[in-house]
């Protein structure tokens, strides 16, 4: 894998503001091995436009504990984790200050979009960040944590926490653990 690039600077408090209803391009390429699937972009994601970017959030350092990656990648280089067979998602496509902003609609839709992709581009497994969100995107209102019976598709699917530094749920251990079970999982 090559050095890090440099990372891009800070996005100012008027390009945050700028940033809301952007979206960000999705990673993926046919055939992963896992497509991580979040709610949707927050405002600094959309504002520097790379998947969880914002300062705090625990999604690349999560990917690195759980054994998915061989060093801490930082948002910027997120177009490395296509080279190890895994992509980034999103189920709601526009960018919102905080996930509470999208309707059960806008999730619902989401989830008729994340079926198409994963038809289309046939990832082995989907990882959704987010059991609240793919509660109400899905229907399924008693899903848990883990590897769900639910296929989309032939792609397994497993429910991870947010990584937000707002889910004070989970801490780095426990996502760590949650992510180490998802990769041993899929091989």
């Amino acid at each position: 894998m090559p050095a890090p690039a440099a990372p891009p600077r800070r996005p100012t408090p008027a390009e945050l503001r700028a940033a809301v209803d952007k979206t960000v391009p999705d990673v993926i390429a046919p055939g992963l091995a896992v497509l991580f699937c979040g709610i949707n972009p927050g405002l600094y994601t959309a504002a520097v436009g790379h998947h969880f970017a914002r300062p705090g959030n625990r999604f690349w350092p999560a990917l690195h504990a759980g054994g998915f990656t061989d060093r801490l990648l930082a948002p910027h280089e997120e177009r490395h984790l296509l080279e190890l067979g895994y992509g980034i998602t999103n189920l709601v496509a526009r960018a919102t200050a905080t996930a509470d902003e999208l309707t059960t609609e806008e999730l619902t839709k989401g989830a008729a979009t994340l079926r198409r992709k994963v038809a289309k581009w046939r990832p082995k497994c989907l990882a959704v960040v987010g059991v609240g969100a793919y509660r109400a995107a899905f229907g399924m209102p008693r899903a848990k944590l883990g590897l769900q019976e639910e296929r989309i598709g032939e792609a397994r699917v497993w429910v991870l926490p947010n990584p937000s530094g707002l889910n004070a749920h989970y801490q780095p251990a426990d996502l760590a653990k949650l992510f180490r079970g998802l990769r041993e999982g899929v091989g």
